[in-house]
């Protein structure tokens, strides 16, 4: 998977980017991710990127034409280096569906490639958007001054789905909102002391009987996130057919 980053702030994405789990696959090659600094597209002298708002109000806007040239200069990188996959374009916004796990599978199994386009001080003309723009997500019903941690989450999200960034699939299969784990919270996990403050671990984990681990995480799944997100539970019993199944 191939993650390109168009961003006024470079050295964020990458700082972020390049620690434990995600820069260990960049450096095996797992993944891969560049990053464009939209402002050495600005074309003028003082590599301006913003300009007023045309009908009044405040704050600054991204022009269009330096975040155009930007994509354009993503593309140029990736035909010099041979790449031709599927790509898809996502603006970081609070305007656009709200990322689930759901979603960063689906990512994850569509594209080879994911180009990330960063806004900042009020938005982005909307006219660029509309050209470039595949898809806009958000992180959550909340505004932040810019595009780039969003960026960093949406990239770590699916690049841990790529084969090969995590050591194991079964590290993903199983965890917390995942599909093959039925959307459902992960159930409560422990290792050693075997005894702490008090608190034993539960008997069946220890037990060697696989088929009562399993049936106890499942349960104990199915507690925790009725506790805890019962909205999700109410997603889980939807995808469940009477005998327990999914469909």
């Amino acid at each position: 998977m191939r993650f390109d980053v168009m961003t006024l702030f470079p050295d964020l994405v990458s700082t972020v980017l390049g620690e434990s789990i995600i820069g260990r696959a960049q450096k095996s090659g797992a993944m891969e991710l560049h990053v464009f600094n939209i402002r050495d597209y600005a074309g003028n002298k003082h590599n301006r990127v913003d300009d007023t708002p045309y009908g009044g109000g405040k704050g600054m806007l991204m022009m269009a034409p330096p975040v155009y040239d930007c994509y354009q200069a993503v593309l140029e990188k990736q035909k010099a280096c041979g790449f031709d996959g599927r790509r898809h374009v996502i603006y970081m916004s609070p305007t656009g569906k709200v990322l689930t796990q759901q979603r960063a599978a689906e990512l994850a199994a569509e594209y080879d490639n994911l180009i990330l386009l960063c806004g900042h001080y009020e938005g982005i003309d909307c006219r660029v958007i509309d050209e470039i723009v595949d898809e806009e997500i958000s992180i959550g019903d909340y505004v932040l001054t810019g595009g780039e941690i969003p960026a960093c989450i949406l990239t770590d999200c699916v690049a841990r789905l790529t084969p090969g960034v995590l050591a194991d699939d079964e590290c993903f299969e199983v965890e917390s909102l995942s599909p093959e784990n039925g959307g459902l919270l992960e159930y409560p996990q422990y290792t050693r002391p075997y005894e702490y403050h008090g608190v034993k671990v539960p008997d069946v984990l220890i037990s060697g009987h696989h088929a009562n681990v399993d049936a106890w995480r499942h349960q104990a799944a199915v507690e925790r996130t009725e506790q805890k997100r019962p909205d999700l539970l109410k997603n889980h019993e939807k995808e469940m057919t009477p005998h327990g199944e999914k469909q």
